[in-house]
């Protein structure tokens, strides 16, 4: 199954692709961040740039699945519409392809890839390292997010599965 992570934002937005082989190992098919903050552009061309980068993420890999944070409440009002908006455009690159959504809140990443809910980012970035053999944490925090969300939807969707077959 190859799954994709999306953690959306207008400035950046993180992805990450990963396959989940038959013995149940992942590997990382591919990572990296779309960036709009430094593009001098609109709001409304940085979600189209976040659009189109998508489509040809999705395009290239075709993912069977996608993860993506649900998005929580946060103090300013400006960074929750503009993380809205970057989310909305996701969802509907993501149902323009007919990928499947699932949907994760973050204390649910967190205990998926720590078995802690509270987990802080470090503990986040350096189980993401380990669970994927990778060197080195990837940066920025955006794409370690992603990779999280889609290491966290491997895990729910295997344990559903258990739990269907048993």
């Amino acid at each position: 199954m190859i799954v994709i992570g999306i953690d959306p934002g207008i400035a950046i937005t993180g992805y990450g692709i990963i396959c989940q082989k038959e013995n149940g190992k992942l590997a990382v098919a591919d990572y990296g961040a779309i960036v709009t903050s430094q593009s001098g552009c609109n709001d409304s061309e940085r979600l189209l740039l976040i659009y189109r980068r998508l489509n040809e993420i999705l395009a290239l890999h075709r993912p069977q699945a996608a993860a993506v944070e649900k998005l929580f409440f946060q103090k300013n009002a400006r960074t929750a519409m503009a993380v809205g908006q970057a989310r909305g455009v996701a969802l509907l690159a993501l149902a323009q392809n007919t990928v499947q959504v699932y949907e994760y809140a973050p204390v649910e990443i967190k205990q998926a890839l720590t078995g802690y809910g509270g987990a802080d980012k470090r503990q986040m970035q350096e189980m993401v390292k380990l669970r994927l053999s990778l060197r080195e944490v990837p940066k920025p925090d955006d794409v370690a997010d992603a990779l999280a969300i889609a290491i966290c939807h491997l895990q729910s969707y295997r344990l559903q599965n258990l739990e269907v077959q048993g």
